[in-house]
């Protein structure tokens, strides 16, 4: 199995626990003299094996993440380097959203609001980490439909 197959695996498995979690607690409790829609033991055995599943995947992922190498380190590394790159670009996006939102006067006696940056100056940085995200992106997912899952 390819590691993006076991990536869209984990994904279906932590799905399907939410779902079964949740009718879980809905047959919970019922009144008196009435039977669950659902038997909650069978859901919860199903959602024990569901959780058995999830913890051998995710330790196998972890495990091949740490393991495969690309040319810019390895996957681990990537994706610490692609969330850690998410932030950044966020923040730089929202902190130019504030730097380029100027008010206007009506008067001029009003107080003016500059800006303390040079907006063009930190769209280029924004610019050139949401590509870096971009190629971090890239390299991950290309990895993950070539490597095998350990």
């Amino acid at each position: 199995m390819k590691l993006a197959e076991a990536l869209q695996l984990r994904a279906d498995l932590q799905k399907r626990m939410e779902q079964l979690a949740s009718r879980l607690y809905d047959n919970a409790t019922v009144q008196e003299g009435e039977s669950p829609a659902e038997d909650p033991a069978s859901l919860w055995t199903e959602y024990e094996d569901c959780a058995a599943q999830l913890e051998d995947l995710m330790a196998r992922i972890n495990r091949t993440n740490s393991q495969t190498r690309t040319n810019r380190g390895t996957l681990t590394e990537l994706l610490a380097r692609r969330d850690c790159l998410k932030l950044r670009v966020e923040t730089c996006r929202n902190f130019l959203t504030s730097a380029s939102s100027l008010t206007r006067r009506a008067t001029r006696s009003e107080i003016k609001i500059c800006s303390a940056v040079s907006v063009p100056e930190y769209r280029k940085k924004a610019d050139a980490l949401a590509q870096e995200l971009r190629e971090t992106d890239n390299a991950i997912q290309s990895a993950n439909w070539t490597t095998e899952l350990l």
